[in-house]
């Protein structure tokens, strides 16, 4: 009887340690060739089995894989497609289930967020049902950091670390010419309901008068005049103001500052330009001149800045996936448990899917400051750890050396979708 073969897929947003996981699934499945067969990957994920394009990854060599560990972004392609329920849509899953059959995948390791659990969750459901039962772990990953029960999200500590580092860079830049030039930098990050991302940001004031002095979350109401006030206050005290604002920032009517118009695949409202919404009302009401800057996709694809840590839990996270399914573990992912101690330290636990699948974790409020302008020390306690350590890519003639993969293409059996 031939071995089952497993199936891997990337989702959503891609991040600067998704393929980590990735590398932690091949790498650990290799391991295992007495209970694995082969392992695909979905060329644009979940997509890529709708449309039965399968990446053999048996093509690529044992380096390659290993490279993958230092590779930013999703090497077999991501996709924003989210599976409707199944009495909306039986023919998606019909398909499904039908490439996992002429393929014999038993395993389904789905590598994503709220929505890409739901998915997984549904599957494992479906497939009990079809009497062609799959095997289903979800592995997390989000930039956002907005997934529930495990303490923080694969990806998000690269982000962090990253938008730390670059509003006290920028800060610094503002304070060398805010004598008479610039006095207001605005810096917009990702984050549409849960302000993690920005509140990260507050690891770079070390000191009063650092950068930044003003964070916007999603999670506190805009108060245009307490804001305005806050800005002018800060001008005239350290000479000017660096302003780090969530995307996802609101009003109080729950209307986001900057709505792009539209919504993406998933539905999600599409967001965009809250720096310079920002900035504009500074100018406007105050007269100062500024600069903005939007982070995007730079901030999850910074590969060169990743942090060490962040991309030791993804391997993680990508290695645990394939014990559990091996285990007889299903409708799972493995989440990230912090110890108690003082000292920093973390180990892998579990979460059912049911209990993660479409529900975002929001920032604490004891996690922002009082005026809701910053974060507190226990906001800095759980972020501080997150950022620490550093592992570069290698590099040649002054650039990163990332893996380029072949991505072969296991030979189709069904009908074209």
């Amino acid at each position: 009887m031939p071995k089952p073969n497993l199936f891997y897929a990337q989702s959503g947003g891609v991040t600067s340690v998704i393929n980590a996981s990735a590398c932690g699934v091949i790498e650990t499945a290799r391991q295992h060739r007495d209970k694995i067969g082969k392992v695909y990957a979905g060329l644009n994920g979940i997509v890529g089995a709708l449309e039965e394009n399968l990446i053999d990854t048996s093509k690529e060599s044992a380096k390659t894989i290993a490279s993958l560990r230092k590779t930013p972004a999703g090497a077999f392609g991501s996709c924003r497609y989210k599976l409707k329920s199944y009495e909306e849509n039986k023919k998606e899953y019909e398909r499904l289930m039908d490439v996992f059959r002429a393929h014999n995948i038993r395993y389904f390791l789905y590598n994503g967020g709220g929505d890409s659990q739901d998915t997984a969750n549904k599957v494992s459901k479906l497939s009990l049902e079809m009497d062609f039962p799959i095997t289903c772990i979800g592995i997390p990953k989000t930039v956002d950091n907005d997934l529930p029960l495990t303490d923080n999200c694969p990806g998000f500590g690269s982000v962090a670390k990253y938008v730390a580092v670059s509003i006290r860079e920028a800060g610094l830049d503002v304070a060398s010419m805010c004598e008479s030039s610039t006095k207001i930098f605005v810096m917009e990050v990702m984050g549409r309901h849960a302000g993690w991302i920005a509140g990260a940001a507050g690891l770079a004031t070390e000191q009063e008068g650092d950068a930044p002095h003003i964070i916007l979350f999603p999670e506190i109401p805009f108060n245009r005049d307490k804001f305005l006030r806050k800005v002018k206050s800060c001008v005239k005290k350290f000479g000017y103001c660096a302003i780090v604002v969530s995307e996802g920032a609101k009003h109080k009517d729950g209307r986001f500052l900057a709505d792009a118009g539209g919504k993406d695949a998933f539905g999600h409202v599409q967001l965009g330009g809250v720096a310079p919404f920002v900035a504009n009302m500074v100018k406007d009401e105050l007269g100062y001149k500024y600069h903005w800057a939007v982070a995007d996709y730079l901030q999850r694809s910074a590969r060169h800045i990743a942090s060490a840590t962040d991309v030791d839990q993804a391997y993680a996270v990508g290695k645990a996936a394939v014990e559990f399914a091996l285990a007889g573990k299903n409708a799972v992912m493995p989440i990230i448990v912090r110890g108690k101690g003082k000292k920093y330290s973390w180990r892998i636990g579990e979460a059912k899917l049911s209990d993660v699948a479409n529900v975002e974790k929001m920032m604490p409020r004891d996690f922002i400051s009082r005026d809701g302008f910053h974060i507190t020390d226990k906001a800095r306690d759980y972020f501080a750890p997150l950022i620490v350590g550093e592992d570069p890519p290698d590099y040649k003639g002054g650039l990163p050396q990332y893996a380029r993969l072949k991505r072969v293409l296991e030979k189709k059996k069904l009908k074209r979708w």
